[in-house]
């Protein structure tokens, strides 16, 4: 999975789960192929790491197999929430209109954190960039990175982004 995820302009790698399990020849079962099992049987997880941490190591997004359950919002919310906290998947498939808005949803970055990046971010620019201070906590170019990817994803997905930081840094 590694020298996939290193090849040339390479922008997406995914985790194909029936392919995954048709290919073990019986070993797992098919009731594996849907949640929990998806996530807790331990060859499947094991996978789901693998494939997340090579793309994520190589610049590459990891994304999600397909939810089978086409019409049940919570199910697909739920699969698609896993997939982003548990394994680090920053998109997941759909194959039936009523998944997109459920998958976006789940991976939405949480509405206090974008708030929170808002902050820290306006509070590190006053500061030049250098080390500050946000509830107590210290905060620094590395967490300025992730708070960056944080008001990233909320805008792209559709969330409210603070206005002092929509003008200051998307203007």
């Amino acid at each position: 999975m590694a020298q996939i995820a290193t090849i040339p302009n390479l922008e997406v790698l995914d985790f194909g789960l029936m392919d995954f399990v048709s290919g073990h020849h019986g070993a797992i079962a098919a009731s594996q192929m849907r949640s929990p099992g998806q996530f807790e049987h331990r060859l499947i997880a094991r996978a789901k790491a693998e494939v997340a941490a090579a793309a994520l190591a190589n610049g590459v997004v990891p994304a999600h197999n397909v939810c089978l359950n086409l019409k049940d919002a919570h199910v697909v919310r739920q699969d698609a929430a896993r997939a982003r906290s548990e394994f680090g998947f920053l998109r997941m498939w759909s194959i039936y209109p009523a998944q997109i808005k459920p998958i976006v949803e789940a991976m939405q970055p949480d509405f206090d954190e974008v708030n929170d990046a808002a902050a820290i971010l306006l509070a590190a620019q006053k500061a030049d960039w250098g080390p500050t201070q946000y509830n107590g906590e210290l905060h620094d170019r590395a967490t300025y990175r992730y708070f960056w990817i944080v008001l990233e994803k909320a805008k792209a997905t559709g969330m409210a982004v603070p206005p002092s930081a929509l003008e200051q840094f998307f203007a």
